[in-house]
């Protein structure tokens, strides 16, 4: 390959750098801090995202064309994070389900924020393990998004979709799975949280669950004509284009950590998950409010 395509392959890395500088000190002051900073940035991203993925589905928001409903759709998401804050999870979660009113098109844009950010809210709540299993959620999916960026342009190969995204190569996915294994073997091991094999393999799976909403969220682009949704972060687009795969990610983890209440969730096992399966939604009555 000439010195121009090799320079072509890694054109945004400079940009994508510079963002992460800029964006991952603040998350993680106000992951560390919790309280109203943490609950303040959930709040807005989920605005941001419901913003552009409404965009991307056709939806106009100049100033004389909002709505009373326009508001309202893109609320939705921070009404039932206020919800939650009070204890409320079902009622919250119900909320987010509700926004099928609007339509199928718009509930999905609210879904997607709603359902990501209560996930990061209760994650970040749980006693004891709340900062360590939100950093470790990050970690594996920023590992598995630059793992998969690195291998795919180092060792090219295959296109893993070429239907959905041209760009991504089945060595990059590979090389993805295998960097979020070890970022939350890493997790694990640095917090002295235990349950290394766990952190291992559920890095890899909260991985391929990061690269599925990657591929989700490219195939709704490509529905839309659009190649970014939107221009928020230098190198990456909007926020959709950085936190898709957190938002297919943190749910997982979600749910997995209702199986071993009081301990961090990737300690669940097979056994914890079949369990949990009699009474999935037991632990949102004694979350402590």
């Amino acid at each position: 390959m000439t010195g121009a395509g090799q320079d072509a392959r890694w054109s945004d890395l400079r940009l994508r750098l510079l963002s992460a500088a800029a964006i991952v000190p603040v998350a993680l002051i106000c992951i560390v801090l919790g309280g109203w900073l943490y609950r303040t940035m959930i709040f807005l991203v989920s605005i941001g995202l419901v913003y552009e993925a409404t965009t991307m589905a056709g939806f106009r928001w100049r100033r004389n064309e909002i709505s009373w409903r326009g508001v309202l759709l893109l609320l939705w998401p921070v009404m039932a994070l206020v919800v939650a804050l009070k204890g409320e999870w079902r009622v919250a979660l119900m909320l987010t389900m509700t926004a099928i009113a609007f339509g199928a098109v718009p509930w999905a844009c609210v879904a997607v924020a709603g359902f990501g950010g209560l996930s990061l809210l209760w994650l970040r709540d749980l006693p004891e393990t709340g900062i360590v299993s939100v950093l470790f959620i990050i970690l594996v999916v920023i590992a598995s998004d630059s793992g998969a960026y690195l291998c795919g342009r180092v060792f090219g190969g295959p296109k893993l979709a070429p239907r959905i995204s041209p760009g991504k190569t089945r060595s990059g996915a590979l090389g993805g799975l295998c960097a979020a294994g070890a970022a939350g073997l890493a997790v694990a091991w640095v917090f002295g949280q235990g349950g290394l094999t766990g952190a291992l393999a559920w890095g890899g799976i909260l991985g391929f669950s990061a690269q599925c909403g990657d591929l989700v969220e490219s195939a709704a682009k490509r529905r839309a004509g659009v190649k970014d949704s939107g221009r928020l972060i230098p190198g990456h687009g909007g926020l959709l284009d950085r936190f898709d795969g957190l938002l297919a990610a943190a749910p997982l983890a979600a749910l997995v950590s209702l199986a071993v209440p009081g301990s961090v969730f990737w300690k669940a096992g097979p056994a914890d998950l079949v369990t949990s399966l009699f009474h999935p939604l037991a632990a949102f009555s004694s979350f402590p409010h």
